[in-house]
């Protein structure tokens, strides 16, 4: 009898373990990442290009491993083999590169501070990659690394072999930056000026790394005997003896964009944070899985929950902090717009023209705290430089086109993160309607004369992308007015920005139906090809920008003759073959290789003016389409491998892209306080909403050929529409999607049925 009572007791406790664990499991939502999806990318073609990001949601700092030269933007790529260092980044994208960039390298034997001559060998298999820790065994020295950040901390641990010649490299890229070795303090200080631009001439990276054993000696970068206290340019070696095998040197590093004292003050954040390796990770991994369980997925498909959860990974990587507290707790930060110390939030490394799509819209439904600190630091750009930014990294970046700050502001207000520097905002909005900064000139609206003159930018006046510019400013113009109409501006204050809304309309052919360029003369140019990359457009053509009337698509299909015609331009583009011209570049680029290779005709989700375009098909009548190739999109071009993406993830946008799809609905029109549903993605999903209400979205016959909205309820009710409103969202409740293998041909089909656009819909041929 004992026996049986020990063995149901051993029993029920493995069962109440078993259940524990699986709940730990279940709400370990960082456990589902990872992050090296992307990272199988080059410059030919982009799976991503991405790095994995080690960091905290939105922190300062990240970390990576270096596999790619010093200065180059591929800074980790799968396919190599060798590990150069381990790199504080801000790196946003390759095409923008790093700044205030330095790495620390761990070696054994002869030191080398060369980074050919000190890399290492090493395998993915013996990787730990997670949001919050990475981990790395190097070959060459047999030394394990590995470190875990806080937001602009991190510790790295280190463990050597037994050995008289452990050393440490530390890099600061250039001969500009210098280093300091204080050997009574086991500490290295300095600071980095490598940038690619965006900062001001007084722009420093200061940091601090503090060992926890004595440093027996010090080199300079080439080679010589270092005295304490000595500075030296470019980088530093300090060897330490360790009396066994296994045994770890750890270093605490830390650093500031303010000053070497702020430095060490962020350098508390390790104690704060447990000051352990242990502790440091946990904090990690709990602060990840507080952002990532905002959203909640449940279904026995393993594969689709990585993938989700890697792209949410990324959107909450961008825009990062770049602000930092006083010894007194207050909120600082270093401008790389005039180079002061000021109050207040600011936040870099983010291009609009990507972003402004969906991953602000993410933000604005399940994040709005953060985005209330963005906006605040929108505004203190806006003061520090006379413009709102549109690429940014870490001050104004002369990178892509339109004014897309506009729908970034507007959308924010207009979704209920109300910022106490409204009025600034618009006053900021309203001047980059009519001013160019004057060196970065992607910068407020490059063309804006004649735009505003004319109704559009012209193709012969030696301004590029003129029809992009002309659609997106239209876009903004309307985001503009939207945004003054919720502030309760005038009607003649706000008359301008609703007439000018309406602009796209002036660089439409109705000819060839497709946007195309106009001359200064009101004639259309000469010759035209729908297939031209670049030119009048922004990487892409006419297939793809000619959809890009985000806030009309009714005023698009009344255009093209009706809902006909444009149904069947929407099934071209889908239809015919990848042809393409490049001959505006000269080359190839990478945009239009990954069009070419994806085997869905000229749709190229890979870059972003066209990732909106399946959803038109909620406005044209035929939702049902809409539904097919969102999820032929999502199984076809998401994985959670290192090669998951079809093109640039682009700082958070690509996944926001498929976050939002996976749910079931996408903000086509910032602003407009409306979702255009799609396709569920998974059977059961929960939202955690800011103000403490719940969304359940359940779909449990949904699959990959069950991808057809056969019906569907919202609280009940049975919903014929093709939207959900935020405003609904806000207050919880249940969505049931019942999903079918065929199209349900006689839901959503009415003009009433279509979400917002600005224009009635008149033509219903």
């Amino acid at each position: 009898m004992r026996n049986l009572y020990e063995r149901l007791v051993l029993s029920v406790i493995l069962m109440c373990t078993a259940q524990m664990l699986s709940a730990v499991e279940e709400n370990d939502y960082a456990s589902f990442v990872n992050p090296l999806v992307g990272s199988q990318s080059s410059f030919q073609l982009s799976a991503g290009n991405t790095y994995p990001a080690i960091a905290m949601p939105w922190g300062m700092n990240f970390w990576t491993p270096q596999t790619g030269k010093n200065g180059d933007g591929w800074q980790y790529v799968y396919t190599s083999h060798k590990i150069r260092g381990l790199k504080q980044t801000h790196q946003p994208s390759p095409w923008i590169n790093d700044y205030g960039v330095f790495s620390v390298m761990p070696e054994v034997g002869q030191p080398v501070f060369d980074e050919e001559q000190r890399a290492s060998w090493f395998s993915h298999m013996s990787e730990i990659v997670k949001p919050y820790y990475y981990k790395v065994y190097l070959a060459d020295y047999d030394i394990r690394a590995e470190m875990t950040p806080t937001e602009r901390a991190c510790m790295v641990r280190l463990t050597f072999p037994k050995t008289d010649s452990a050393s440490v490299v530390i890099d600061a890229f250039d001969d500009v930056s210098e280093v300091k070795v204080i050997s009574e303090h086991n500490m290295v200080v300095g600071y980095s000026t490598k940038n690619s631009g965006g900062v001001p001439k007084n722009f420093r990276n200061y940091f601090i790394i503090k060992f926890d054993h004595p440093i027996s000696y010090a080199l300079d970068s080439e080679g010589n005997a270092l005295p304490s206290a000595t500075n030296c340019k470019r980088g530093c070696i300090v060897g330490f003896k360790t009396s066994r095998r296994g045994e770890p040197v750890i270093a605490r590093v830390a650093s500031s964009f303010i000053s070497p004292a702020q430095a060490q003050l962020n350098l508390k954040e390790l104690e704060t944070a447990g000051n352990s390796m242990e502790n440091i990770m946990e904090r990690g991994r709990n602060s990840w899985n507080a952002a990532l369980g905002r959203i909640e997925i449940g279904d026995d498909n393993i594969d689709n929950k990585r993938t989700f959860y890697s792209c949410l990974y990324r959107c909450l990587l961008f825009p990062r902090m770049l602000w930092e507290r006083d010894s007194d707790g207050n909120v600082i930060h270093y401008s790389p717009y005039n180079g002061k110390v000021l109050p207040g939030y600011m936040y870099t490394d983010t291009g609009f023209w990507d972003t402004f799509r969906a991953l602000f819209p993410l933000l604005n439904m399940l994040y709005p705290d953060v985005n209330m600190r963005i906006q605040e630091a929108l505004a203190n750009v806006y003061r520090e430089s006379g413009f709102l930014p549109e690429w940014q990294s870490p001050g104004h970046r002369d990178c892509m086109v339109g004014n897309n700050s506009a729908s970034v502001v507007a959308d924010a207000w207009l979704s209920g993160v109300k910022t106490k520097d409204a009025e600034t905002l618009w006053e900021a909005v309203v001047h980059g309607t009519a001013a160019v900064h004057p060196s970065i000139g992607s910068t407020g609206r490059r063309g804006f004369e004649y735009y505003n003159k004319l109704g559009y930018v012209p193709y012969d006046v030696n301004i590029n992308e003129n029809v992009a510019r002309t659609l997106e400013y239209a876009y903004d113009d309307w985001c503009i007015y939207r945004l003054g109409k919720a502030m309760g501006k005038s009607k003649k204050a706000l008359e301008p920005f609703k007439k000018r809304a309406m602009n796209y309309r002036n660089v439409f052919d109705p000819t060839v139906k497709m946007m195309r360029g106009r001359l200064k003369n009101g004639q259309f140019q000469s010759p035209f090809s729908p297939y031209k990359w670049g030119d009048a457009f922004t990487e892409g053509n006419s297939w793809h920008w000619t959809w890009c009337v985000f806030h009309d698509p009714n005023g698009l299909i009344n255009l093209m003759g009706g809902r006909e015609t444009f149904n069947r331009m929407m099934d071209s583009v889908f239809v015919v073959p990848p042809i393409f011209d490049d001959s505006y570049y000269g080359q190839v680029i990478h945009e239009i290789r990954e069009m070419q290779v994806m085997d869905m005709g000229n749709y190229a989700h890979g870059n972003q003016p066209i990732q909106h375009m399946p959803y038109l098909y909620d406005w044209s009548g035929q939702p049902w389409k809409a539904q097919w190739h969102i999820r032929d999109i999502m199984d076809k071009l998401y994985n959670a491998n290192p090669d998951g993406y079809c093109g640039d993830e682009d700082n958070g946008q690509t996944s926001a892209w498929f976050v939002f799809s996976a749910l079931g609905f996408y903000p086509v029109c910032p602003g407009s306080g409306e979702y255009a549903i799609g396709t569920p993605y998974f059977k059961h999903v929960v939202l955690h909403m800011p103000e403490g209400k719940t969304v359940t979205i359940d779909a449990p016959m949904c699959s990959e050929v069950n991808r057809y909205i056969d019906a569907m309820t919202v609280n009940g009710l049975s919903w014929n529409v093709n939207y959900l409103k935020l405003s609904d969202l806000k207050k919880g409740g249940k969505i049931v999607f019942n999903m079918s293998s065929q199209p349900n041909t006689s839901r959503g089909i009415t003009a009433e049925a279509a979400p917002y656009s600005m224009s009635a819909l008149n033509v219903n041929k």
